[in-house]
């Protein structure tokens, strides 16, 4: 079960958009596995992609169109990934867009398509397309949570978060869902998340708005340093709240702030969701000579096999976290100026061991669901922050058996 999430509660309609969730059949009977997301004209949308060089196909043609034209409906399947298909993969896309373009009466470019699940095999076309009225039928703008659960994989729960804001007078809403387990690792995660807001804007600025939240979100996380081919981040503006969101002032400190809260949950709800995971894990790294030194440590612990069972295992083995720090990629440190905590348990400092440190504190600090390791590496003021799990006998098994 994920980690310190007890369920999904009620989200938020946002102004402008519908969702609608069926069972297309895409690869297993019984479950919802395609949802269809609609929008009012005008919306605005900005993303983030995959930096894979397999990006998948649905990824390939959501860049195109967000490129060529305003939002108008995005289309998600689960199931297979439809990557490394080629040329038919690109085609089976644009086919899956096309019929939903066709009943919404809006161009091709304007329908955006995403896919998850299995790679190297080719989306059922005919199921999907044939399935399209039910999803547009079904449009709801109360449909949020029902496409949480449409968009899971190997997820365990649902994710998703609603905030409101008051800008400019008016009420702003937030909603956004992810889907995510394994798989998860900058740039971006094995991941779909979409969000919407009620706020109006342009696209340039609702980009530069979902940039600057992305690095210590989304970016942010790991459970097994592999990147996905399909990972995408939607972000809509319907307009409806006529609040308008521009580059700087109070609404755009107000909304990026509250954006990067929603980035924020859905993003460690994909970490708390880990495959097999049992604890939720914080690396905070401190005094480096730069933020990039400074990620590079944390990402090193955080992707530390041997750290990672030690976690599993509650054990305070911090001897693998000090191998961890001494292997990241960076420029040669004074070991002596390393602190090392678990919890509040200095564990490292001086270039030894603390005098103060017992395994009991250790033991303590590891024992709970919720773990916190902190490194000071006395070089400067900079730091970054990485949300990482255990790894666990569970991890093996779902991904041993994921396509049977």
């Amino acid at each position: 079960m994920a980690v310190g999430i007890k369920g999904l509660s009620s989200l938020r309609p946002v102004h402008g958009v519908r969702l609608g969730t069926v069972m297309a059949g895409i690869r297993k009977a019984d479950r919802r596995d395609l949802v269809i997301i609609q929008c009012d004209e005008g919306t605005a949308g900005a993303a983030v992609f995959t930096q894979s060089q397999f990006a998948a196909p649905p990824v390939l043609l959501a860049k195109a169109h967000l490129g060529l034209a305003a939002p108008r409906a995005l289309i998600i399947n689960t199931g297979y990934a439809n990557a490394a298909t080629g040329e038919q993969g690109l085609e089976d896309a644009r086919a899956c867009c096309q019929a939903v373009a066709s009943h919404l009466n809006c161009a091709v470019e304007e329908v955006l398509p995403f896919s998850t699940g299995v790679i190297g095999e080719r989306i059922p076309v005919d199921r999907i397309v044939s399935a399209v009225p039910a999803a547009l039928a079904a449009a709801s703008a109360e449909g949020w949570n029902e496409a949480a659960s449409g968009i899971m994989t190997t997820d365990t729960v649902p994710k998703g978060v609603s905030v409101t804001l008051t800008a400019g007078g008016r009420e702003v809403t937030i909603t956004g869902i992810a889907k995510g387990s394994g798989m998860i690792h900058p740039n971006m995660a094995t991941m779909l998340s979409f969000v919407a807001t009620d706020v109006a804007a342009e696209a340039a600025v609702l980009q530069a708005a979902l940039k600057r939240v992305v690095a210590t979100t989304f970016n942010a996380i790991t459970v097994d340093g592999d990147t996905s081919t399909n990972d995408a981040l939607v972000l809509l503006a319907t307009g409806r709240s006529d609040v308008l969101l521009e580059s700087s002032g109070p609404v755009w400190d107000a909304f990026v702030e509250a954006l990067e809260r929603v980035c924020r949950t859905l993003a460690q709800a994909i970490v708390r969701d880990g495959e097999g995971a049992t604890k939720f894990v914080e690396i905070q790294v401190t005094g480096g000579r730069s933020a990039e030194e400074c990620r590079a440590v944390a990402d090193t612990i955080a992707l530390s096999p041997l750290v990672k069972t030690a976690l599993f295992a509650s054990d305070p083995n911090w001897g693998r976290i000090l191998a961890a720090i001494g292997r990241a990629p960076i420029a040669p440190l004074d070991t002596r100026d390393i602190v090392v905590m678990l919890g509040d348990a200095c564990v490292f400092r001086n270039g030894a061991v603390d005098p103060g440190y017992s395994e009991e504190w250790g033991r303590r600090a590891f024992a709970g669901e919720e773990i916190h390791i902190r490194v000071d590496l006395g070089q400067g003021d900079a730091s970054a922050t990485v949300f990482t799990s255990d790894l666990s006998y569970e991890y093996v098994r779902i991904n041993g058996s994921y396509r049977t």
